[in-house]
């Protein structure tokens, strides 16, 4: 056995035993929790794999099949990427007004109706009405729909465990997903003499069609979610468990109409807007939490830019999904516990400064000259990531023949940086959310704590396009040039973007420091009106 194989075969045993006592650690306290929760967690790693490829191929398949230049895919994928931040503010009243089966059964409708459109349509604005609308609906309604269940399906000391295994298999189901990704780009393309992938987007006939491999994402993404319709049936309406652990099943309220229920919390949203905004804490904590976009929206880059950034540097059926998609959330699942537990007594602030320092840095990574990191692929490491993990030689000896671009280096130490301080940041930042919401008001706080990410998400698509455009364009023939001397200015951009994270934290640390104990200085006046507003969040 070689010393490869021996490392490889070790940390699989290691980390598949640290998933099975993670996941057992929180399971083991949900055992008497119905039947349904874990019927829905199913359907949740179901969604969050299929949704994790489909997001990925999105801006892809918008240039490729649909024609859209850079900037205009850029675009769109603003468009969706806010349709999805509406849904999500009004997604929650649609459970309470249908009930879980209905709010699910909708879901997947309306998540079957936009990837078959998907799969067949080509059109820009077809596709943003009939894929883009219905697809935004289905999949926010997803984790909503799970955190509702959670709270039903549990005691009050059983939810945080049910949220602990929530945010696990989420990540598994992301990272099911970008191996997915990188499977289906890689199946369906056409290859030279020598395997070499010369057009990923080739895709296949099927039933007489033509599917390219990024509309052939979709149709798997749709099959998914046809086993997802099965699971529809074996939910049931009114299921409960009472604070002493037992369950009851409730008889069915009478279901609403889902449009009024969109429209009502749509007024009722803007109401809270417009009553919340008169109070000055209000800006305050909108001030802080735009604070924290900037780091925040590497994660858009990687969802949207990092695509085509990755296939025009690395070539034709790089392995993207693998060095994102897979490896970050991989990494998160073992990284938070472990951080969590060794940091109980660090205030939510310094943690925040803490990680997000180190994940701004990590985009700066990228930058550093692949030749420089080129000695490590003819190593033990390099065969573990190439041949073991990526598969992108058979063996040691094909790779140090014909090794890859050493431009995955820097990606990969980058991605891997960027999830050490994620793992840090991101599990404070929910928490310090909570935390500097007025006593009494914390729902209408954390309800409209999405707004600085949505109306910032009007600039960061174009930004997408932009970037790749600029340094990374297609020669007149649509084809990816042979080299880009200037592609890592990309990382410089989305790196000075983020570190203004924590140059803000640090520079209005009062804000931050003194954050909770202003919220708790609120007037009474501000208290009371607040308590009113609650009763609209």
């Amino acid at each position: 056995m070689t010393l490869a194989n021996l490392i490889m075969y070790s940390l699989l045993v290691g980390a598949g035993l640290a998933l099975v006592i993670i996941i057992w650690d929180y399971a083991k306290g949900l055992r008497n929790s119905p039947r349904d929760m874990w019927l829905l967690f199913l359907y949740k790693i179901l969604e969050y794999s299929a949704y994790a490829a489909t997001n990925m191929t999105l801006v892809l398949w918008l240039s490729k099949d649909c024609g859209l230049s850079d900037m205009k895919a850029g675009l769109w994928i603003s468009g969706w990427s806010i349709i999805l931040s509406v849904m999500g503010m009004v997604a929650g009243s649609l459970v309470d007004t249908l009930g879980l089966r209905k709010t699910q059964i909708l879901s997947v409708l309306c998540i079957i109706f936009s990837r078959v459109m998907a799969a067949f349509l080509t059109d820009p604005v077809l596709v943003f009405i009939f894929a883009f609308i219905p697809l935004g609906i289905g999949f926010a309604i997803v984790g909503p729909l799970i955190s509702v269940a959670i709270k039903r399906f549990t005691t009050k000391e059983g939810a945080a465990l049910g949220f602990g295994l929530f945010y696990v298999l989420m990540n598994i189901g992301y990272a099911i997903g970008g191996g997915f990704y990188d499977w289906a780009r890689g199946f369906y393309a056409t290859r030279d003499a020598a395997g070499k992938v010369l057009d990923e987007n080739a895709g296949t006939i099927l039933l007489g069609h033509h599917f390219s491999t990024y509309q052939m994402v979709f149709v798997f993404g749709l099959a998914i979610t046809c086993v997802s319709m099965v699971i529809t049936f074996f939910i049931r309406d009114g299921v409960e468990m009472k604070p002493d652990g037992t369950v009851v099943v409730n008889p069915p309220k009478p279901a609403g109409h889902w449009l009024t229920a969109i429209r009502t919390t749509a007024v009722d949203t803007w109401s809270l807007i417009v009553k919340t905004a008169s109070h000055r804490y209000f800006w305050l904590f909108m001030g802080m939490l735009t604070i924290t976009l900037f780091v925040r929206f590497v994660f858009f880059h990687f969802h949207y830019t990092f695509p085509k950034y990755g296939i025009r540097v690395l070539g034709e059926g790089a392995k993207i999904g693998s060095i994102f998609g897979v490896l970050n959330p991989v990494l998160i699942v073992f990284l938070v516990p472990l951080v969590a537990s060794l940091t109980k007594r660090v205030s939510s602030y310094k943690m925040m400064i803490i990680g997000a320092t180190i994940s701004s840095l990590a985009c700066f990574i990228a930058v550093i000259p692949a030749s420089s990191l080129a000695g490590l692929t003819n190593t033990v490491f390099g065969e573990l990531v190439f041949v073991k993990w990526l598969g992108l030689a058979p063996d040691a000896a094909a790779l140090a023949l014909a090794p890859p671009s050493p431009a995955y280096w820097p990606l990969i130490i980058m991605i891997t940086v960027f999830t050490f301080g994620e793992a840090v940041w991101s599990p404070r930042l929910m928490q310090f959310t909570a935390e500097i919401a007025p006593k009494g008001q914390e729902g209408t706080y954390i309800a409209l704590s999405v707004l600085p990410f949505f109306l910032a998400k009007f600039a960061v698509g174009p930004m997408s396009g932009w970037l790749v455009k600029t340094y990374t364009p297609l020669d007149e023939a649509g084809k990816a040039l042979a080299f880009y001397p200037h592609h890592q200015v990309i990382w410089l951009w989305i790196g000075g973007m983020a570190i203004l994270t924590p140059i803000g934290l640090l520079l209005f640390r009062h804000w931050f420091i003194k954050g909770p104990a202003l919220a708790e200085s609120l007037t009474e006046a501000e208290v009371k009106a607040g308590a009113e507003n609650e009763g609209l969040a």
